[in-house]
């Protein structure tokens, strides 16, 4: 994409509230419990359901009512009863933006306050050398383009700034590395990869990323997991699956589409698009 490689997003379904508790709720609408193909339904007229009918109606896999509510009367709330939970690994920081545009979900990511400790300790074990950093950062695989030269300007930017910083703080340092860590820069000032591996296996920075994630890029992998009701996930893949969209949010949304049982699909995305 625009001369430069990027990775795909990987995408699993972590759970799904199936069909039944929509139909359910559109059944209790106009109060048609009788006119369900699915007996469990059938049966709510008069009972209120035990643990067996639970189950049964969360495993309902098919309702024609919903059908002919989702595309013959386009009464689209009742699919706000259907939730999908989505992990999502390996997106964009530029994605994660465009996703908070989305109101009706709920969404949980991958935090740079906490785990940004092995970038911010190679570039303490550095010692200034920006060969030593981008060698070490490279294999950290952490940003969605894959173009080499493209990541060496990445990292290297990092690199840069991190510098910049230095450079400006007297007490970067303390900023960086944990207390019990800072006597290791002058006891392994002289080698670079020994540094690395024990600020590596010494104690973590709490919250290092509050002081340096002004660092980051869009290419910054993301971890996360999402959960849409249908109806959003609807308006989710109506915008994000179209070509008008950023490339890197159409490259998730196939990848969530292709997570998605069939069943929740054909209420929400035409047959032959």
């Amino acid at each position: 994409m625009y001369g430069i490689s990027y990775s795909n997003p990987d995408v699993v379904l972590l759970q799904e509230s199936g069909l039944g508790v929509s139909e359910a709720a559109a059944r209790t609408c106009y109060d048609s419990f009788s006119g369900s193909e699915n007996r469990v339904i059938k049966d709510l007229e008069s009972v209120l359901p035990d643990d067996k009918m639970l189950k049964e109606i969360n495993d309902i896999k098919q309702s024609s009512l919903l059908d002919d509510l989702a595309w013959t009367y386009f009464h689209h709330s009742i699919l706000e009863h259907i939730n999908l939970t989505y992990l999502i690994r390996g997106t964009s920081r530029g994605v994660l933006q465009e996703h908070a545009r989305h109101r009706l979900q709920a969404i949980s990511v991958r935090s740079t306050r906490y785990t940004m400790s092995s970038l911010i300790n190679a570039f303490v074990a550095s010692m200034d050398d920006k060969d030593f950093f981008i060698d070490k950062v490279s294999g950290f695989d952490m940003l969605v383009v894959t173009d080499k030269d493209y990541v060496k300007i990445e990292i290297g930017a990092m690199f840069d700034k991190l510098l910049y910083q230095k450079s400006k703080n007297e007490d970067f340092y303390t900023l960086a590395v944990a207390k019990s860590s800072l006597p290791l820069l002058e006891d392994y000032k002289d080698d670079k990869q020994k540094l690395y591996e024990k600020l590596q296996n010494g104690k973590k920075k709490r919250n290092v990323g509050d002081a340096f994630k002004h660092i980051v890029t869009d290419n910054w992998k993301v971890d996360m997991v999402v959960t849409f009701n249908l109806r959003s996930l609807k308006n989710y893949f109506s915008l994000r699956n179209s070509g008008a969209a950023y490339f890197q949010i159409q490259m998730l949304a196939k990848e969530m589409i292709k997570a998605t049982p069939e069943k929740y699909l054909d209420l929400i995305i035409k047959k032959g698009k």
